[in-house]
């Protein structure tokens, strides 16, 4: 069964890695000028929505998928809006996004916050910026990295209660973190592995760009 989304957004292009990020069988999508980033790594679009004030003019001729088209004068994003198209198609429980690395901060920060909406609490939504991740953990999830690779778990929209880990530098078992702290920046992988688990609330896992060479798994 077709159960993944794949998004691709603006900002720098994509590593032909990131195909390495997603099953065979997936519905993808783009927001504006992610359709140039699709195409420049092989990656073929089903569905296009957005203003197109950034996209390849020649290239959006060529596509001959759906399309959503929205004035510039919008109120929410290109990125918002394939969301919402995402969590609308029946069968789709995860979401990987991909691409999204440089450009506005203001752009970063919302479609940070955008993934953790309640809108798409349904979903599994993992975003991929470069060689940056950011997993959404609502009950449980897997995080992968490298043995001393940094991690920080971010309490977004509210406290996140009954936090428990498996596989990090500094465990927790059963702790909160509150909304607005920054306690649970800097943690780090002990194991290629890790488990987070929690009660109540929304957590960003994110794990940034490795510093000293390394890769993510």
């Amino acid at each position: 069964m077709l159960n993944t989304a794949v998004i691709v957004i603006g900002g720098e292009s994509l590593p032909l890695e990131a195909l390495d990020e997603i099953p065979d069988r997936r519905w993808v999508l783009a927001a504006d000028s992610g359709l140039d980033h699709a195409a420049a790594i092989g990656l073929d679009v089903d569905f296009l929505v957005g203003d197109m004030d950034s996209v390849d003019s020649q290239r959006l001729q060529e596509h001959r998928g759906p399309v959503d088209l929205h004035p510039i004068d919008k109120d929410a994003t290109d990125f918002e809006l394939a969301l919402d198209h995402a969590i609308e198609r029946p069968n789709i429980e995860r979401i990987v996004v991909l691409g999204g690395r440089g450009g506005r901060i203001d752009h970063f920060l919302a479609n940070a916050a955008v993934i953790a909406s309640e809108r798409y609490a349904r979903c599994e939504i993992e975003w991929i910026a470069g060689a940056a991740r950011i997993v959404v953990v609502r009950h449980h999830a897997q995080l992968h990295g490298v043995p001393g690779q940094t991690v920080s778990l971010l309490p977004t929209g509210g406290d996140v209660t009954g936090i428990s880990t498996s596989g990090l530098r500094w465990e927790l078992d059963g702790d909160d973190l509150r909304f607005g702290s920054t306690r649970g920046v800097s943690n780090g992988f002990a194991r290629p592995v890790a488990t987070v688990r929690i009660t109540s609330g929304c957590l960003l896992a994110v794990v940034p760009e490795p510093d000293d060479g390394g890769s993510l798994a």
